[in-house]
C-alpha cells in the first residue's frame, strides 16, 4: 500500500480523499492555490503545498507544480479527484514517467473513452446501444448541415472535451444549426482549448441514468448498480438517487452488463462511470466518466462499499475487495447539490463571505462539504457548497428525510444564495415524488418565492 498520497484538488473531493486515506493509514499531501490556504482540506491533511494563484490555470491545472510539489514530499502515488486534471491522459502519463502512480485508469484507456466522440466509437464497436450521431468529430458546417438532416431533429452539439454541462448546445430547427454550431465550437476552444464538436439526436423527454463500476489489474469488472441523474440545470445535475425509480429490472440489467462489456472492451482499470439516456422503455450510450463522479456517496450508502478506498486499493495493485455475488443495493439514497447559485437568476454563480454555515445532522444523514463560517466562496471555482446524502429504507422516507435536512441547513453571507430552495420544491413536485421525472423537470417548475 501506498506511504503518501498527493491530492491533487480542491473543495469536498480533496477532502474526501484524505479522510479515505486516513482511515487507511496513508499520510496525505494537498495542493491548494492561494485562495485555500486555509480550506478544510488543507487543515486535515498532514502536509499542503501552495502551488499557485487563485486561477486554476496557474495552480489546479499546472501540471508542472503539482508533479515537483508531489515529488518534493515523497509522495508515491496522486489522487485527482474529479474535474481539473482528473480525465487528462496527458497529465496520468507524466505522473507515470516520473515514478508517481496515477490513482485512475490507465492514460491509454483514458486516451481512448475520455474523449466523448472516441468513445462513442469505442462503444459502438461492442456493441452497445447508440443514439444516430456522428461517428466522430464533425469539422465543417457543411458536413454538421448534412449529418444534421440525416439524424433529424432535435439534436444536440457538443463538446469533444465537454464537461460540468458546458459546450452543450440544443438544435430544434434547421436554420438555428449554423449559428450553434459555430458558437458551441467557440465556446468548446475557449473553455477547453478544443473546439472540435459532434452531433447526436436529442431526446426530449428522456432519463439520465448511469452505472457505477470498478474494475481491478487482475481482469475483475463489476457494477455498482445505477443512479439516475435527471434532474438538471443547464445540463448540470442537481439531484441524484439510487437506484433508479420507476427503471424495469430487465432495462437495470441490460445496463449493467453494457457498463461491464463496455469496461472490459477498452481494459478499464479503477473507479468509473457508464451514462446511459433511457427513453421509451430503451437506453442508449452517452459518455464515459473516467473518474471518480460528484455523486458516488448515494452509490456507497446503498452499497456500503467505499469507491475511493476501492479507486486506492486498485491503484496499489491489489484486487477489488469483494465480488460481484457481495455486492447488493439496501434501500434508497438521494444527494442534493447546494450550489452557491441564484435559482431567481438562472442560477447564476454567487459569491461572498460565508457569515453562517450550519449543514443538518440527524439519522442516516451524510454531508460532504469543505464550507465553514469565515470561508470565502470565490468565482474561481465551482459553485459546490455542499452535498447533502441521506438513506432510507424505502424512497418516500428517503425524500421525507431530505427535504428535513434540508430545512435545518443554514447558510448566510452578504451576496450568497443558494440553490436549497428549488431542491426542496424539486422534491415536493409531484413528477418527482412519483418517480416520473425527466431531464426538463427543472425547466418546468416554477421559480422559487425565496432563496437562502
Amino acid at each position: 500500500m501506498f506511504d503518501t498520497v498527493l491530492v491533487a484538488n480542491r473543495g469536498e473531493i480533496a477532502l474526501r480523499v484524505v479522510r479515505t486515506c486516513r482511515e487507511m493509514g496513508i499520510r496525505t499531501v494537498v495542493v491548494h492555490s492561494t485562495a485555500d490556504r486555509d480550506s478544510a482540506a488543507v487543515r486535515a491533511a498532514d502536509d499542503a503545498v501552495q502551488i499557485g494563484p487563485s486561477a486554476p490555470r496557474r495552480s489546479y491545472l499546472s501540471v508542472p507544480a503539482i508533479v515537483e510539489a508531489a515529488l518534493a514530499k515523497g509522495a508515491d502515488a496522486v489522487h485527482p479527484g474529479y474535474g481539473f486534471l482528473s480525465e487528462d491522459p496527458d497529465f496520468a502519463e507524466v505522473c507515470t514517467e516520473n515514478g508517481l502512480v496515477f490513482i485512475g485508469p490507465p492514460a491509454e484507456v483514458m486516451a481512448r473513452v475520455g474523449e466523448k466522440a472516441a468513445a462513442r466509437a469505442e462503444m459502438a464497436a461492442c456493441g452497445l446501444p447508440m443514439l444516430p450521431g456522428s461517428a466522430g468529430t464533425v469539422d465543417s458546417v457543411a458536413d454538421a448541415v448534412d449529418l444534421a438532416d440525416r439524424i433529424g431533429y432535435p439534436l444536440i452539439i457538443k463538446a469533444v472535451a465537454g464537461g460540468g454541462g458546458r459546450g452543450m448546445t440544443v438544435v430544434r430547427e434547421r436554420r438555428d444549426l449554423v449559428g450553434a454550431y459555430r458558437a458551441t465550437r467557440s465556446t468548446a476552444q475557449a473553455v477547453f482549448g478544443d473546439g472540435r464538436v459532434y452531433l447526436e439526436r436529442y431526446c426530449d423527454q428522456a432519463r439520465h441514468v448511469e452505472v457505477q463500476i470498478v474494475a481491478d489489474g487482475f481482469g475483475n469488472v463489476q457494477h455498482l448498480g445505477e443512479r439516475d441523474c435527471s434532474v438538471q440545470r443547464r445540463h448540470q445535475k442537481l439531484v441524484e438517487e439510487a437506484p433508479a425509480p420507476n427503471l424495469p429490472e430487465s432495462l437495470r440489467a441490460e445496463m449493467a452488463a453494457a457498463a461491464v462489456t463496455g469496461a472490459r472492451h477498452v481494459g478499464y482499470v479503477g473507479a468509473g462511470t457508464f451514462e446511459f439516456v433511457v427513453s421509451d422503455g430503451r437506453f442508449y450510450f452517452m459518455e464515459i466518466n473516467c473518474r471518480i463522479q460528484v455523486e458516488h456517496p448515494v452509490t456507497e450508502m446503498v452499497t456500503g462499499v467505499d469507491l475511493v478506498r476501492e479507486q486506492i486499493r486498485v491503484a496499489a495493485g491489489l484486487p477489488l475487495s469483494h465480488r460481484q455475488t457481495d455486492l447488493a443495493t439496501r434501500g434508497v439514497s438521494l444527494e442534493c447539490r447546494v450550489n452557491a447559485e441564484d435559482p431567481e437568476r438562472g442560477f447564476v454563480p454567487t459569491a461572498g463571505l460565508l457569515d453562517e454555515f450550519l449543514p443538518p445532522a440527524g439519522p442516516f444523514t451524510r454531508v460532504d462539504t469543505h464550507a465553514f463560517p469565515g470561508w470565502r466562496v470565490t468565482s474561481d471555482y465551482d459553485s459546490l457548497l455542499a452535498k447533502v446524502v441521506v438513506w432510507a429504507p424505502d424512497r418516500e422516507q428517503a425524500i421525507a428525510r431530505m427535504d428535513r435536512a434540508l430545512a435545518e441547513f443554514r447558510v448566510g453571507g452578504r451576496g450568497i444564495r443558494t440553490t436549497v430552495p428549488v431542491l426542496r420544491r424539486v422534491l415536493a413536485e409531484p413528477r418527482f415524488v412519483a418517480g416520473e421525472h425527466d431531464t426538463a423537470l427543472i425547466a418546468n417548475l416554477r421559480q422559487p418565492s425565496a432563496a437562502v
